[in-house]
């Protein structure tokens, strides 16, 4: 799923194309796409778009009249920038939306399809969709501990829970807890002052790196290379691979969807998490029950 650093880039490449610019025209070709009746989808066609914001890992496009298009591009959904009219059809095909200089596609790889489109009318109809976290750039060491340890969670959790911090996703949190030499089991409620400014450090400055190296790889372009998986990631999608630290090989916790990847050297004090039994569960929820039991 495009997070924090992949949404802010996106934004920045729109912003560069289609501020100031009519949406002519919506062209919708997946039925499941678009998850709202009222304002009509008709009503943004022929509007101005005014701004770009990044409302969590979603995107939002303002439009006069106080209408909001906003995307949620979910695990697999990735945009691109094409002339004019260009052909958008399934099964990855979305929606394109149709400006004087260009048109901008939606796709989504694979057959479940969960991206979505909301039509919203003003900031109340925005704030609707913001699940609310933290905007960790912004913060104080102070307000992100308050944020941290309002319950007792464990790490991959709370940073990747849109409720409690804005903008972190799976892959970014991989590479955060490496950066910070924390377990990501480790629960948030016992962590040291010293671990707990370790991590605040970790995360703004894995998020502004990654922000900065997405800029450079996008130049002038549109960001056509987005994914959870980076050659230059320190361990996210690196299983089995040796640290770029210590050399020890890389290991990884599965369930449901998604993958906690850590080195057991430089994270866990050489301890290895049980993939075996984790890997059964659901639901992170069901894997934190069981670590708080063992």
């Amino acid at each position: 799923m495009p997070e924090l650093p992949d949404i802010v880039v996106y934004i920045e490449a729109l912003r560069k194309r289609i501020a100031g610019q009519t949406l002519v025209k919506i062209r919708i070709v997946s039925p499941f796409l678009l998850r709202t009746a009222e304002p009509p989808i008709s009503s943004a066609e022929g509007k101005r778009v005014l701004e770009l914001r990044r409302v969590g890992k979603r995107i939002a496009i303002g439009l006069e009249d106080e209408l909001w298009l906003v995307l949620h591009l979910m695990i697999a959904g990735r945009l691109h920038w094409q002339k004019r009219g260009a052909k958008v059809s399934r099964p990855r095909g979305l929606a394109a939306f149709d400006f004087p200089n260009g048109s901008l596609l939606w796709t989504e790889a694979g057959s479940k399809k969960r991206a979505s489109l909301h039509v919203v009318r003003g900031e109340q109809g925005l704030k609707g969709l913001d699940p609310g976290g933290l905007e960790v750039m912004d913060a104080s060491l102070d307000r992100f501990a308050a944020v941290l340890t309002s319950a007792n969670h464990t790490l991959k959790r709370a940073l990747t829970d849109p409720r409690l911090f804005s903008g972190i996703g799976n892959a970014y949190s991989d590479e955060i807890l490496f950066q910070a030499r924390l377990s990501p089991l480790a629960l948030t409620q016992k962590l040291s002052r010293e671990e707990m400014a370790r991590l605040f450090h970790a995360t703004q400055t894995t998020l502004a790196r990654w922000v900065d190296a997405l800029r450079a790889e996008t130049g002038e372009g549109f960001p056509e290379k987005v994914t959870a998986f980076r050659e230059d990631m320190a361990v996210h999608g690196r299983h089995k691979e040796p640290c770029v630290q210590c050399g020890t090989k890389i290991q990884r916790i599965r369930y449901a969807d998604n993958e906690t990847n850590y080195c057991p050297h430089c994270q866990t004090n050489g301890k290895l998490l049980a993939d075996r039994a984790l890997s059964r569960l659901r639901t992170p929820e069901e894997l934190e029950s069981l670590t708080k039991k063992a």
